[in-house]
């Protein structure tokens, strides 16, 4: 039997400072926020006494910079992973306020907020999202086995990944979505088991149900307006 990461801790970055409510997208120059700095720093608390051996982000910096709050806890490295960025529905309507997209994209949100899956207007699938992030999933299990890795990306690529990666709907993909600084925690396998979502508002014990360095770089969701 082959060895397998112990955990895998999907992170969705803490809360972006973007005051005028815009789709983040995949634009640079979105950090976080004072408060989002806060969640960041209780989620490295949170992972802290982990056995962690690696941190993988999205290259986006609010991303990265939840990333590092955990590896100066840790003392791992990030390392970044281009296949953990925001789907292209994001890039899409990034720079847009979330209260002019009915306006300006008609019909677009109400389609992705009703049917996910199957949207006529994005070149990249729901499917095609969900394999892309679990695909990174699979890899790093493989690579990095005896030890919990990191994995910080956005909301709609952690959600569709942890939809399939569990054998659920895809078209489940709002039902019960990570909020912004949630860490879902899977226990790879042939079908991946979850074992806790933790939010920064809960507990710090682990499991219970309730500088930044960047040294390595692979090559190659727009969540609801209520989370931006």
């Amino acid at each position: 039997m082959r060895a397998m990461a112990a955990l895998v801790h999907m992170v969705c970055h803490a809360e972006v400072d973007n005051p005028e409510h815009v789709v983040e997208g995949n634009i640079t120059g979105f950090g976080l926020s004072p408060h989002g700095l806060d969640q960041a720093r209780r989620i490295g608390r949170y992972l802290g006494p982990r056995a962690l051996v690696a941190i993988w982000s999205s290259p986006m910096e609010h991303c990265l910079r939840t990333a590092e709050e955990i590896a100066a806890r840790s003392g791992v490295p990030v390392r970044v992973e281009s296949d953990l960025r925001e789907w292209s529905i994001a890039e899409r309507w990034q720079g847009h306020p979330w209260s002019q997209l009915a306006k300006e994209f008609p019909g677009e949100l109400e389609a992705y907020l009703e049917r996910p899956h199957n949207l006529e207007f994005v070149d990249e699938s729901l499917a095609n999202l969900a394999e892309r992030v679990a695909r990174v999933a699979r890899r790093l299990d493989d690579q990095h086995p005896h030890g919990d890795l990191v994995v910080v990306s956005h909301q709609d690529p952690i959600q569709a990944a942890r939809l399939l990666l569990t054998g659920s709907r895809l078209e489940d993909l709002h039902d019960e979505k990570p909020a912004q600084s949630a860490v879902v925690t899977l226990r790879p396998g042939g079908t991946w088991i979850e074992e806790t979502v933790w939010q920064p508002g809960d507990s710090p014990d682990f499991g219970r149900r309730t500088g930044l360095r960047v040294v390595g770089s692979s090559e190659p969701s727009a969540p609801p307006p209520t989370s931006a």
